[in-house]
């Protein structure tokens, strides 16, 4: 047992009291983690964009005071009751989605949409009370996402934790918890481009380029590079990207171009900007009798899909993926170990570094466009 389990520990945490406002960095208390729950010390955390969205509170319902954060990585400080599989110590990676093992969806190979552990982003509480870990003077603040990690501390149910090899660098993994393992599992789990294949990926920013990178590592010999944003094209270059296509060149939709550059199109495409237009471009760009399009991007709710059926009939396959189809504490380790043995590359996507104390900044520069992911060290 650690020295501070089963008391509270008050620590540093950046909070969001209002919509798009500074976060601000004040001592919280954290409680002691209740049944199924294991409170970690965050090591390092980096930014994504959900967290900006959130904090943006654009299109859904604020929820302040808040603790944002859920791309981290962690040592175990203490343990709940009833908690298996890990140990204080233990190096973990934070995950926004869980994996009870006990539901349908966690039984099935097929699926890591577990039941009781889907992401919530409007649940600000924990569920095994209905309470938050965090306050201030006895006030609670609203968690997010089942994480929280711009807090020194922080408590997450137990299936939200991948236990990974404590060799790994923490300052690089952490980026595996979310956004670069959402494209990158797009790719390889669910895409699945054979040796020489040809995939295009729509939209190349961080979640897109993790996408590209699967495809280099699946030995694709073309990856085309979709992007209004032709300065994103140098950067593409590096995960594998082999073309740039910005579709404001053409008077002609850009799926069009791509089957023409192809020869009827693409083996597998993978559209990573929630944009329908997007979506569709990427479904409509795949070769008929064996062409597979994935959808990673999130669209907003009333948002509707429209293609001809005949581009099913003709052997198209549209999927749809979440958190690229890994299981957090089954699937994770291994994605941890792919960069171990260096066949996954991490470093390109870290562009930026900043301490806890300038936390702000990293916000700065996502809402700039600025870099792929900035790394932010609790501890700094």
């Amino acid at each position: 047992m650690s020295s501070t389990a089963g008391l509270v520990i008050p620590c540093k945490a950046a909070v969001a009291w209002e919509a798009g406002k500074p976060l601000v960095i004040q001592q919280v208390e954290v409680a002691p983690p209740q049944a199924m729950e294991v409170r970690i010390k965050i090591k390092y955390t980096s930014l994504c964009h959900t967290d900006l969205y959130f904090w943006e509170a654009k299109g859904q319902t604020p929820l302040f005071p808040r603790i944002f954060g859920h791309e981290a990585a962690g040592i175990v400080e203490s343990l709940g009751e009833g908690v298996k599989g890990l140990e204080v110590g233990d190096h973990v990676l934070p995950v926004f989605t869980g994996e009870c093992g006990e539901c349908a969806h966690c039984k099935s190979e097929e699926s890591n949409m577990c039941d009781l552990l889907r992401i919530n982003t409007e649940r600000g509480v924990m569920l095994s009370d209905g309470k938050s870990r965090f306050s201030i003077n006895g006030s609670p603040i609203n968690h997010f996402v089942g994480t929280s990690t711009f807090s020194e501390y922080t408590v997450v149910h137990s299936g939200c934790l991948a236990k990974i090899n404590p060799l790994a660098p923490l300052d690089k993994v952490c980026v595996l918890s979310c956004g670069i393992s959402t494209g990158l599992g797009a790719t390889l789990n669910v895409a699945k481009p054979q040796k020489g294949s040809l995939v295009a990926i729509f939209g190349l920013g961080a979640v897109g380029l993790a996408a590209a990178e699967g495809a280099r590592i699946a030995g694709a010999s073309r990856i085309i590079g979709v992007d209004f944003n032709p300065g994103r094209f140098e950067q593409a270059k590096k995960f594998g990207i082999t073309e740039f296509v910005n579709p404001m060149d053409y008077d002609r939709p850009v799926q069009e171009v791509i089957a023409e550059m192809t020869n009827g199109g693409v083996d597998r495409s993978v559209e990573c900007t929630g944009s329908i237009n997007a979506m569709i471009s990427a479904f409509e760009c795949v070769h008929d009798g064996w062409g597979v399009a994935v959808l990673v991007g999130v669209p907003s709710k009333e948002a509707m899909f429209v293609t001809k059926p005949i581009n099913l009939l003709n052997e198209r396959t549209l999927k749809g993926t979440f958190f690229g189809n890994y299981k957090p504490r089954t699937d994770l380790p291994s994605v941890v170990d792919m960069y171990m043995n260096k066949k996954l590359e991490l470093d390109k996507f870290i562009t930026h570094r900043v301490p806890f104390s300038e936390i702000n900044k990293a916000f700065e520069l996502m809402v700039k466009g600025e870099g792929l992911r900035c790394i932010i060290s609790m501890e700094d």
